[in-house]
């Protein structure tokens, strides 16, 4: 009889928070925070994952002041941590 003495962590599941776009103009719609990481969604549905290894720990610091605030996330993210991406989910 052998035992499986390997654990799989189950996944927690994904809670995206709408952007409260005080400014109306903006690409994000929906975002997610974690300990190392802030996801987004933008409006096209397009969903990146940014991390401290990839953005910097201040730049996820401040994405996070951001989401929360509702305002300057998406200016945020073009002017300073556009390509420094972990992936593209979709």
């Amino acid at each position: 009889m052998s035992h499986n003495t390997h654990m799989l962590t189950p996944k927690r599941p994904r809670v995206f928070l709408r952007y409260k776009n005080l400014s109306g103009k903006s690409k994000v719609a929906r975002y997610e925070l974690r300990k190392d990481s802030v996801t987004i969604r933008f409006a096209d549905h397009r969903v990146y994952i940014y991390t401290n290894q990839t953005a910097s720990p201040e730049n996820i610091s401040k994405m996070k002041e951001l989401a929360n605030a509702g305002k300057g996330l998406g200016t945020f993210i073009d002017a300073n941590v556009k390509d420094r991406f972990l992936r593209k989910v979709r």
